[in-house]
This record gives structure tokens, sequence and C-alpha cells, in this order.
């Protein structure tokens, strides 16, 4: 882990911490970008313009506060909870995703952003 993120919508602020992976530095070298939140069950996402395939990162299932990046919908994910397939409490993506870091603090507070809502990804200060 390195490269620092803020992640905001609306009055919402947090910070992320992206690791070293192929996938996390073609997304730190679009930013700043925004885009319209879309959710599915407890993740965000939206596409993003990279186009990476999955790596040694990719996971079947993930955590609370994970950042991913779904191949087929060039799509960056952020997880905070289950999705409409998951079992039980935990969290399982449309599909494998490549796991690009975590957010730093509490990953509900993600509950707060609907579909449609602004979302925007910066370098941290």
């Amino acid at each position: 882990m390195g490269r620092k993120i803020v992640i905001r919508s609306g009055a919402l602020e947090m910070s992320a911490e992206l690791n070293d992976s192929q996938a996390a530095e073609a997304l730190f070298g679009i930013l700043p970008f925004s885009a319209e939140a879309m959710t599915w069950g407890d993740e965000i996402y939206f596409q993003v313009p990279v186009d990476v395939k999955l790596d040694s990162t990719a996971r079947e299932l993930v955590q609370a506060g994970d950042l991913g990046y779904w191949p087929p919908g060039r799509a960056f994910c952020i997880f905070f909870g289950p999705t409409p397939i998951s079992h039980g409490n935990e969290i399982r993506p449309a599909g494998p995703v490549n796991v690009l870091g975590r957010v730093i603090g509490e990953p509900g507070a993600l509950k707060s952003v609907g579909d449609g809502d602004l979302m925007e990804l910066d370098v941290a200060p």
C-alpha cells in the first residue's frame, strides 16, 4: 500500500490507500475522475477509463472497505457489505475483481451514497 486517494460524494469524504498493482496504478493515473454512482446491494460502482485484466490480486470474495476493479465492466467498485448474490454476510462481487486497496475509516458510511450521486476520486493532498 502506498498511494492515498480521496473519495467524495456530497458531504461524504473518505480516504483510501491503493496497493501497488497494475490496476491500482492505472486508476491512479486517471485521477481526478468523477462519475455517477450505481449501487448493487452494499457496493458502489462506476465505469472508469481503465482496461486491465484480472491479476494476482483477483478475488471472488472481498472484505468491507475493499476497493476493486471488475474487468468485464471496466468498473471501479467500493464494497461495504453484502451484494444481491452474497450468501449470509459474505461480500461477493458479480465476478472476480482485482483488489486495488482499501478505504481508511468506517466503510458503512458509504451507505449514504445512492444511484446517480456524483462520485469523485482524487489524489489525496
